[in-house]
């Protein structure tokens, strides 16, 4: 898997060379066997290009210039699409795959969702040309789209209706960088699946659609509407069977044609399970992967919400199945491997929706952050690991595919063996597994009203979001950028980037007499900004809510069905909306270099700094050098309660505002705060001009709620330490990142000695934290011969990526973390 080239690192002095070459030789050797059919399925996986697939596009188009969806509801029109979809569709499978379904056409070949984003021929150009991340785009698509895409759709896409639809001065916020919003290009999502999943057939959701609707009462206002979505959750249930008896029907064929006698039998198989399931609960561990798969297919082709959707506790639901088959001798701990391998490639091959513009650049990955939850607890309180979560850590140590995302989540009740062997599978460096304080997890949900139970079974997405898995609209609105807000509160409301007021007038800085003063003003910007801000939600959220049901998905998630209520329109059993904050180290850092040196020791005049600040320090290096320096400006992440306890009170504060607002007009959502960056610290740093603690303009701003990058200089303690003051359990979840030396990883004493830092840690009230296990000096090597680092894998944010395949602002960033050399 590993193939970078000794050439690589010809050119570097002796010393670096050696330290290379013995990195390079640890990666190397901790590289596992897999077999043969597995090979070639990963080697296809991970080498196929990206490419766009207009299959889908195509077809979607097709169905609404028909005449099947005139005079019906908008919920049965869009089950009648999707019904469309899966008996007009591709039904790809690789050679020697053990589970089949596909979103789109191929292996990466990625469908588009033109009812949500119709891409112009400039966006196709872009997304074919770029250096970093193309999707490939052929001639023909590109007719397609000329022709019969953009004009069906331009103007009724959502993306289009969410634009004409938001105010000015959402517009204005969202251009001069101050916030991201998701769902202009992604629709709703964030979720995950629970124990409905693997304890229902679909025939048992069809009986259960048949009683709720004897069940509805004429005489309600609302019987229309809940009839018409029962009626669109019964179509697309029917639409899922026809797609599994395609299948079916395909694999018999193809067990006819094959001569070799183990895979016309595996065919064979495999047509006996696309019988069973999904139309029935699974009852066999291959059965339960392929039933999931199916669902997981259907999700992802309906709408393909942001982020994509996964099992959750996979290990929790597949492990009655394991081992009962292992018990009746209808399956080894080999073959459950080699099917976990299969099923792990399955989600490689599908590769996240195209993005452009500023989507693109807060979430610039192949990565749909599909993530698999190993450990925690069992509904009933005890431990969850069991012996599935073990072979799954193996599985993820074998594959090193940038898909799935997967996490590790730790309780007090889990066993140090499973920390340990987590670990072990970091040291080698491809960035995964990252690690969750499971029992923070059920006080944050606690906290938010779920049940005792509902919080045991629950986990994380995406990168590190909290949710009640299977029974959650936890839907995620777009990043705040909190340094941004600084800056313009230090110009009076005005953005200095552009010159145009977008904030209010909140006092001039110069004339502040104390850091109270100046704090005040900065949370007046941030209540005027949050205001704009959740008024577009909401009516992001009520579009969505009336044109783009999610029928399918609905299916799935408690208690859309027993509400006869979709997904998007507020049929979960728990809703929230959440805005991620971006920057904490940055402003932390910021307010704390402010009030040292303005304030309390007067070293400069608030004028000098705001004039280094419009210059980019030009002329005022020295300043910045104070700035700058740990030893002369309190910097968040080193144990120092001065600058730590100013991080403490801006989540206190942004946290209170933001639970402040009421719920949701359509899905009753609580309001809720995240702290973390995917890519958009790199964007926010774009947008944003130079900041008090020293940072340059255009220079990415902190990622999570991590230290400034370089900043914190006293040991991954001390990082722990400043992390654990702030109160995470008010939050959905909070993004640490570290970096650690690789030889760390070369004594059995010191992985047993990290393992009980992150106890510690999450003791305190951490709630995540993720490694990356490589050197600085590696990464520069690997920016100056991509070619030779193809399969150099990073931690990022909440997910792992090919180092070379990210632009370079990003990989810069990533080089400039603090590399910590002891526990």
């Amino acid at each position: 898997m590993v193939t970078i080239m000794s050439e690589a690192i010809s050119q570097s002095c002796p010393e670096v060379k050696k330290k290379i070459e013995k990195e390079l030789e640890r990666r190397k050797s901790s590289i596992k066997p897999i077999n043969e059919r597995v090979a070639n399925l990963r080697k296809e996986s991970v080498e196929t290009e990206v490419k766009v697939s207009s299959e889908r596009a195509r077809l979607i188009t097709e169905f609404y210039k028909s005449e099947i969806p005139k005079g019906k509801s908008i919920p049965v029109q869009r089950a009648l699409a999707f019904k469309y979809l899966l008996e007009h569709c591709s039904l790809p499978i690789e050679e020697g795959q053990l589970i089949v379904g596909l979103r789109g056409t191929g292996v990466k070949e990625v469908p588009t969702y033109p009812e949500i984003c119709v891409h112009s021929m400039e966006d196709l150009e872009i997304l074919n040309s770029r250096q970093n991340m193309p999707y490939k785009v052929d001639e023909e698509t590109r007719e397609l789209y000329k022709n019969e895409i953009i004009p069906f759709w331009k103007g009724r896409a959502m993306r289009d209706m969410i634009f004409e639809t938001l105010p000015q001065e959402w517009i204005d916020a969202y251009e001069a960088g101050i916030w991201t919003e998701f769902m202009e290009q992604r629709s709703p999502g964030h979720t995950a699946g629970g124990g409905r999943i693997f304890r229902m057939g679909v025939l048992d959701i069809k009986e259960e659609i048949k009683k709720k609707m004897g069940e509805l009462d004429p005489s309600n206002p609302e019987y229309y509407e809940k009839m018409e979505e029962l009626k669109a959750m019964d179509i697309v249930a029917e639409a899922i069977l026809i797609y599994a008896k395609r299948y079916a029907e395909k694999l018999e064929k193809m067990a006819e044609e094959e001569k070799d006698p183990k895979r016309k039998k595996e065919l064979k198989q495999m047509a006996e399970i696309c019988k069973r399931v999904p139309a029935h609960a699974p009852r066999t561990f291959w059965e339960a992967l392929q039933h999931y798969w199916f669902v997981h297919v259907g999700v992802t082709y309906e709408t393909n919400p942001w982020d994509s959707f996964n099992p959750g506790r996979i290990d929790q639901h597949l492990y009655p199945f394991y081992k009962r088959d292992l018990e009746e001798g209808r399956l080894t701990r080999e073959k459950a491997k080699e099917l976990l391998q299969c099923f792990w490639l399955k989600f490689n091959n599908q590769p996240a929706v195209p993005k452009v513009g500023v989507t693109a650049e807060e979430s610039f990955t192949y990565n749909d952050f599909s993530k698999l939850n190993l450990g925690g607890l069992k509904k009933d309180g005890s431990d969850g690991v069991n012996e599935l979560s073990y072979l799954i850590l193996e599985v993820l140590s074998e594959m090193r595919t940038l898909q799935p995302n997967t996490a590790v989540l730790i309780s007090n009740k889990n066993p140090d063996r499973f920390l340990i062997e987590a670990l072990k599978v970091v040291g080698p460096g491809f960035g995964e597994p990252p690690f969750f304080n499971f029992d923070g997890v059920i006080v944050k949900m606690l906290r938010q009203g779920k049940t005792l139970e509902d919080a045991r079974t629950s986990g994380v997405s995406g990168c590190v979001e909290t949710g009640a898995f299977g029974k959650e609209a936890y839907i995620l609105t777009g990043y705040f950028n909190l340094p941004k807000i600084l800056g313009i509160t230090l110009n009076n409301g005005i953005d200095p980037r552009t010159g145009k007021k977008i904030g209010i007038e909140t006092g001039d800085p110069r004339n502040f007499k104390s850091f109270e003063e100046l704090w005040n003003a900065f949370v007046k910007q941030v209540n005027h900004f949050l205001d704009i801000k959740m008024k577009g939600n909401d009516i992001i959220e009520t579009l969505y809510a009336k044109y783009l049901p999610v029928p399918f998905m609905s299916l799935w998630i408690e208690d859309c069905v027993k509400n006869a209520k979709d997904y998007n329109g507020g049929g979960t059993r728990y809703n929230t909306q959440y805005i991620q904050v971006v920057g904490l180290g940055t402003i932390a850092d910021s307010l704390a270099a402010i009030k040292y040196h303005v304030f309390d020791k007067k070293t400069f005049v608030m004028e000098e700094l705001l004039n280094a600040l419009k210059n980019n320090w030009k002329g005022y290096e020295m300043m910045r050098e104070i700035l700058r320096n740990p030893e002369k400006t309190p910097k968040f992440g080193n144990d120092d309660e001065y600058v730590d306890e100013i991080a403490k009170k801006v989540v206190d504060t942004v946290v209170d505002l933001i639970e402040a607002y009421p719920p949701s007009p359509v899905r009753k959502a609580s309001k809720r705060a995240y702290f973390l960056p995917t890519t958009v610290h790199v964007y926010f740093g774009k947008v944003t001009g130079a900041t008090p603690d020293g940072r340059d303009a255009g220079f990415p701003v902190s990622e999570g709620i991590s230290p400034v990058q370089g900043m914190d200089r006293k040991g991954i303690a001390a990082v722990f330490r400043s992390v654990a003051k702030c109160d995470w359990d008010k939050t959905g979840g909070a993004l640490l990142n570290q970096k650690l030396t690789p030889d760390l990883f070369d004594n059995e004493e010191n992985i047993k000695k990290l393992a009980q830092l992150i106890r510690t840690f999450f003791r305190l009230g951490g709630h995540h934290v993720q490694f990356n296990v490589i050197s600085a000096e590696l990464l520069r090597e690997a920016q100056k011969r991509p070619q030779e680092f193809q399969d150099l894998m990073v931690r990022v944010a909440g997910y792992s990526d090919y180092f070379v395949n990210l632009p370079k602002g990003l990989q810069d960033e990533i080089i400039a973390r603090t590399e910590h050399k002891k526990v």
